[in-house]
């Protein structure tokens, strides 16, 4: 049986959101425990940057899979695979290292 990379994408950054999603509402429930001052006491900037560095994590898993979302969606309307800068074709190496690519690599750089 084989692994459909697109499906193995969005089910990857579904797993995830939910792991970092856990995190990220662990680490707000400490520092609301901790009554950390982030200004004054030494561990509270530690807290706040856990907090920050969980929340981009996060945000990068949701437009992972976003991407992965809509290369599903570009499939399913048989646009999977083509440039949505110049047209040209994404190639095959390019969309079996990034599944989700929108792009040609010479329109990615």
């Amino acid at each position: 049986m084989t692994v459909d990379p697109l499906v193995a994408e969005r089910d990857a950054a579904r797993a995830s959101i939910a792991s970092l999603t856990g995190e990220f509402d662990a680490v707000v429930a400490a520092s609301q425990a901790s009554n950390a001052d982030d200004e004054h006491d030494p561990e509270g900037a530690t807290i706040a940057f856990e907090r920050q560095q969980v929340a981009a994590l996060l945000e990068a898993a949701r437009r992972r899979l976003s991407d992965a979302e809509a290369a599903l969606a570009r499939r399913a309307e048989g646009s999977y695979g083509v440039c949505e800068t110049c047209g040209g074709d994404i190639g095959a190496e390019r969309l079996a290292a990034r599944p989700a690519a929108r792009t040609c690599i010479t329109c990615a750089r």
